[in-house]
């Protein structure tokens, strides 16, 4: 069974798709800001991380920063999430370290696609 943190401050958000994710057979891990993302990364290394990037304490941006940059979860895949689909966003999400970029409200088959595209990888 694959681990997914999902890392959202949003609780209408954040029990919708952690309830999709477990009926696809994912456990899930929450985390409700950005500097609680990167203590469950290194407690928890889950298999692959969702990361909101609007989030309160330490934005999405810079959690996934400081995440790949220790060399112990560094390689755990990072999907961010925004409701922002500004241009650019993409670019600067991939820059910031993400594996891929989606927007919400999330499509979660096409979402699904990601997860699952980077864990076989």
């Amino acid at each position: 069974m694959s681990r997914i943190l999902l890392v959202e401050d949003n609780e209408m958000n954040r029990d919708m798709l952690s309830r999709r994710l477990e009926r696809k057979g994912f456990e899930v891990i929450i985390a409700v800001d950005g500097e609680e993302a990167v203590n469950k990364a290194t407690a928890e290394m889950p298999d692959l991380i969702l990361m909101d990037m609007s989030l309160p304490v330490l934005d999405g941006w810079e959690a996934t920063r400081k995440i790949k940059a220790d060399s112990n979860t560094a390689l755990i895949p990072v999907i961010g999430l925004s409701a922002h689909a500004m241009a650019g966003d993409r670019e600067k999400g991939l820059a910031s370290g993400c594996n891929d970029y989606d927007t919400k409200p999330v499509e979660f088959e096409r979402l699904l696609g990601k997860i699952n595209e980077l864990l076989t990888a």
